[in-house]
């Protein structure tokens, strides 16, 4: 029987899991995705929010400047992307200085340091490409970037490594209150167990209702639309540009990311199917006429990829975290934006609520530190021949666009929590997310992953079911 049952493999779910594995407890992770980081987690931003947009006293405040303040430790300690970058919210209107006076003071009493406002001139001294409609800004030096789902494989790899487990393409049927706690029936097998935490995304409203009849909130799909620029146009702004807010959202930015690209993004509208994740050309057309107002050198020319996420927004507008009126029934829930920030200090105290709720005893053999994959492309000449001397598989180029090595592709899918398909591969190595998207190097990786997992080539997906590359051999 589990102690910990825990419903969702994003980066709330996974961070979960990793401060639950400094105790001594039985923890499982599912999630109906053959990965972790399948849902908002790949697909946002990677904004390390400073803070100073969440109403004061709200948990998205309260969590957002304690996770923020948490990440630059964390990225060391489980090695993954993260630079504090600043960040500026753009005035195109003398009349919108009111608002951006609101942001700064408000941000104040939230408690973010660093925070003030600055002319259009000298915005533009910091980042020439900006706007000449630009009249001011609110500066925020603490804001930074994060590579999303490499912080959440960082974060599922250390739980692993502490004795979690993870049970993907697993989706949860059913969940029925027992004497014990409560019996999960998944896409395989039934579960048993003492505690749930609900971190289900945009399902979190219908897992909560499998065990409540007191709807609590609703949670509304958010989809937001992206385009991605060439390393090329990297130089276009190293501040993450923000547009003064709106009722739906923090608004269309222009940022770059901590690989070198330049981010544009994300429109928000509501949508009734929580799977939607399809771009449209209305869409798209808007994230990039918007993020031109802020910067007008941007040319779709330059665009390398289009993509959709979708941001769990609850009709409570705030994030909702606890346990429920059910015992042992644990929500956290709502998690939009700036929720990545977030994470970090929302499962500090859940895991800490939770812990104490089963007196849980610390373990004496938690391992605090992970290491990521080396990065070949990073490495000066000496540091890859010392590689290759180690490991001949570093010597042999895979992905010509972003130089990522068959060795680098081996260790994505032998770590623990490993990758299983093309984009598994993509995300913790970045094979594939340069120019050419993979046009050339697919046939290796798949090869690669045939060898590794022991797999057909007709077994093997870009992400998961329904997405077979080839579908039989040609005599």
């Amino acid at each position: 029987m589990n102690d910990v049952l825990i419903i969702g493999a994003g980066v709330v779910g996974c961070s979960i899991a990793r401060e639950l594995s400094v105790w001594n407890l039985r923890i499982t992770v599912v999630d109906k995705e053959n990965d972790v980081a399948m849902g908002t987690s790949k697909a946002n931003s990677g904004i390390a929010h400073a803070g100073f947009d969440a109403h004061t006293g709200t948990n998205k405040a309260i969590y957002n400047v304690l996770g923020a303040k948490m990440l630059p430790e964390l990225a060391r300690e489980l090695d993954f992307p993260y630079r504090q970058n600043g960040a500026f919210v753009l005035c195109f209107d003398e009349s919108g200085r009111p608002k951006l006076q609101e942001l700064l003071e408000q941000g104040i009493r939230n408690g973010v340091q660093g925070l003030s406002i600055l002319e259009g001139d000298q915005v533009r001294a910091i980042e020439p490409n900006v706007s000449d409609k630009v009249v001011a800004a609110l500066y925020a030096e603490t804001s930074g970037i994060v590579s999303p789902y490499e912080m959440t494989i960082a974060y599922a790899e250390n739980a692993a490594v502490n004795g979690v487990e993870f049970l993907l393409d697993n989706e949860v049927r059913g969940i029925k209150r027992v004497e014990s706690g409560f019996e999960v029936t998944l896409k395989d097998r039934t579960l048993l167990t003492k505690t749930v935490i609900n971190c289900a995304g945009v399902y979190a409203d219908a897992i909560y209702n499998m065990v409540s009849d007191k709807p609590l909130f609703e949670i509304v799909a958010r989809k937001g639309e992206y385009c991605l620029l060439d390393k090329k146009c990297g130089g276009l702004t190293d501040k993450t540009l923000f547009q003064l807010p709106t009722a739906m959202g923090k608004g269309v930015l222009v940022a770059p990311t901590t690989h070198g690209n330049i981010i544009v993004g994300p429109t928000a509208e509501d949508v009734p199917d929580k799977d939607d994740v399809d771009t449209t050309f209305d869409g798209l057309n808007k994230a990039f006429n918007t993020a031109s107002v802020s910067v007008p050198s941007l040319a779709r020319r330059n665009i390398i990829t289009q993509f959709a996420g979708l941001r769990a927004h609850a009709d409570v507008n705030d994030f909702v975290i606890g346990e429920s009126d059910v015992p042992c029934f644990y929500n956290v829930a709502g998690i939009e934006s700036p929720g990545l920030t977030s994470a970090p200090a929302i499962a500090v105290d859940v895991a800490k609520a939770v812990a104490e709720k089963l007196h849980a005893v610390k373990k004496d053999n938690f391992v605090a530190k992970r290491k990521g994959i080396p990065c070949f492309a990073k490495m000066s000449d000496s540091e890859r021949q010392q590689l290759i001397a180690t490991n001949p598989l570093y010597g042999r180029i895979v992905c010509r666009c972003e130089n990522v090595t068959e060795g680098e592709i081996v260790d994505s899918i032998r770590r623990p929590v490993g990758a299983r398909d093309l984009d598994g591969v993509k995300r913790r190595t970045r094979a594939g997310m340069g120019r050419c998207q993979m046009g050339f190097c697919t046939p290796r990786v798949m090869e690669i992953l045939c060898r590794e997992l022991g797999m057909e080539m007709t077994e093997i997906t870009k992400c998961g079911k329904g997405s077979h590359i080839v579908v039989g051999r040609t005599e």
